[in-house]
């Protein structure tokens, strides 16, 4: 029998106040806890008072954070009451602060495996003393070299990996029990943390190179075998390898990226929510990206694979594409490109002037897209003069400033909306207010991540997928546009977080579906939608 301190110290069993008398003499908890005996709706309301009791912001995650770490149950069973209310506080836009801050206000590992580039022979024994026998079918994890705009930040970075999983749980209902944040510290390039004296992770500049690729591939050749039916999910890698690391490993394995499948995915759904208001088809438009890293990149080849789903052949479909970076639109005459990047990029013979085609502004003057989609991090790039200039080219301009946090998004809804006299047709990468004009409310989609990759997980972790195939992919994101109520005044592109546990089922069943469609379900699957609702876990006690 469990020793009754540790009972209490251990998360997912302890129940605190809501131990009844029974269980409390059986386990030894008799005076060890108050006398009350209270039910989890109880236990949640007086948590709620207190969050609020708390000021906004980082205090407020610290509060989220202390009870997660005392009651999992309890902590699920709240965020999913709230989620609208706690997901910025859970996850993005706090989670920047608390990311900076988390060498400083370190309390508790979290359950998170630190594994170091510096001692590699670690990886299986902390994957098995991290797991304490538990059943780990999902693992995030990162190396927190580009993190949410605020880029390289080091072992702090294992925050993004722990967010991520709530967000999995609470959304769409995956047993915490079966969930494992992993961080690969393989140094950091942030001078601040390597003068740090309180930073805790390696304080040397980042491993790069052949020994990178084989630490890489250390982990996942340990834990793949460690753990049955294993979903690995990466998240906030470099530009430089996050695509090479989904390249290697997704034919081959359950992987997922979410930085380029996860942002393609939430994207391409709002653009098809988009046409579903705008009546338009998506083979007929014209596409420029402005920021050309994993991220941009990783979308518009989401985008160009539902093209090809809807029957463009390979070069038809490369022509609706464009990539803006720091220097312009990308040619394939540069030396420098990522090969995500050299495959839209276009040849300087398609333009009489390209040397003039240096600039945002330049670009749209010259080519008239009707999608705009911006993950640069440039504060306000997506400015008056080029918004106008889009939309006198087209009925409706669709345009996602997806930068976050809110400092670093290209435009605010707003703006959009005012400078288009009410046509555009706005996701954001951040929360945004409904805006008003011309006597119409426009509800503001978010183009959060979160909106997806729950439900994909899910679906994929419920028929033991063998890989995630674009099929499975793009059914994600068609379940998920198929929400939006095209005939509703100002209506949103994208369904509101505060529905978010009901379309991560919608989502989940229809990448099920897919997936033994295509005959990647490793186990027997007679009812899709029964198996998926069979592997969710709900808080309760």
């Amino acid at each position: 029998m469990m020793n009754p301190t540790a009972l209490l110290a251990n998360p997912f069993l302890n129940k605190g106040t809501a131990f009844s008398i029974q269980e409390r003499s059986k386990y030894h908890l008799t005076g060890l806890i108050p006398p009350q005996v209270e039910t989890i709706a109880a236990q949640a309301a007086r948590a709620y008072h207190e969050f609020l009791r708390e000021p906004r912001g980082l205090n407020q995650r610290e509060f989220l954070m202390r009870l997660f770490n005392t009651n999992r149950t309890l902590f699920f069973y709240l965020f999913g009451q709230h989620i609208a209310e706690m997901m910025p506080v859970v996850y993005d836009p706090v989670i920047a602060d608390a990311i900076e801050h988390y060498s400083d206000i370190y309390m508790k590992p979290q359950g998170a495996a630190f594994l170091s580039i510096d001692h590699p022979e670690n990886i299986r024994q902390t994957l098995q003393e991290a797991a304490s026998g538990r059943d780990i079918h999902l693992i995030v994890v990162t190396d927190a070299e580009a993190i949410l705009g605020i880029g390289d930040w080091g072992v702090n970075g294992v925050e993004i990996a722990i967010g991520k999983l709530m967000v999995y749980t609470a959304a769409a209902g995956i047993n915490p029990e079966q969930v494992l944040p992993v961080i690969l510290d393989t140094g950091t390039e942030n001078n601040a943390l390597l003068k740090d004296p309180r930073y805790l992770g390696n304080r040397h500049h980042r491993i790069r190179g052949a020994r990178y690729d084989q630490f890489i591939d250390q982990f996942v050749t340990t834990a793949e075998p460690l753990f049955n039916n294993l979903y690995l999910h990466w998240e906030d890698f470099g530009r430089g390898t996050a695509a090479a690391i989904l390249a290697r490993y997704q034919d081959q394995i359950l992987t997922f990226n979410d930085d380029i499948q996860g942002t393609g995915i939430i994207t391409l759904a709002g653009i098809l929510g988009a046409l579903k208001i705008s009546g338009e088809k998506l083979t007929d438009q014209t596409y420029l990206c402005f920021g050309a890293g994993s991220a941009g990149a990783g979308i518009t080849d989401r985008i160009y694979q539902e093209m090809r789903q809807q029957g463009l052949s390979e070069a038809t479909a490369r022509a609706h594409f464009y990539l803006v970076d720091r220097q312009g639109l990308l040619f394939n005459d540069d030396p420098n490109l990522t090969p995500a990047q050299r495959k839209f990029a276009r040849s300087r013979s398609d333009f009489s002037h390209p040397e003039t085609l240096t600039s945002l502004a330049a670009v749209v003057a010259a080519i008239h897209p009707t999608i705009l989609v911006g993950t640069s991090t440039v504060t306000g790039a997506f400015t008056e003069k080029i918004v106008r200039e889009m939309a006198a080219h087209t009925a409706r301009p669709i345009i996602f400033p997806l930068s976050n946090p809110t400092k670093l998004a290209e435009a605010t809804a707003e703006d959009l909306i005012t400078w288009t006299d009410g046509r555009a047709l706005v996701a954001t990468g951040v929360p945004a207010e409904a805006v008003t004009y011309g006597g119409v409310q426009y509800h503001i989609g978010q183009a959060n991540n979160a909106l997806v990759y729950p439900g994909l997980g899910l679906g994929a972790i419920a028929v033991h997928a063998s890989r995630l195939s674009d099929p499975m992919i793009s059914a994600a994101a068609h379940s998920l546009s198929g929400i939006v109520d095209p005939n509703q005044p100002g209506a949103a592109v994208l369904p509101p977080v505060d529905q978010l546990q009901r379309f991560s089922n919608t989502i989940a069943v229809a990448t099920a579906k897919a997936a033994v469609t295509a005959g990647l379900n490793q186990i027997p699957v007679n009812d899709v939608t029964q198996t998926v609702t069979d592997t969710q876990w709900h808080p309760a006690y």
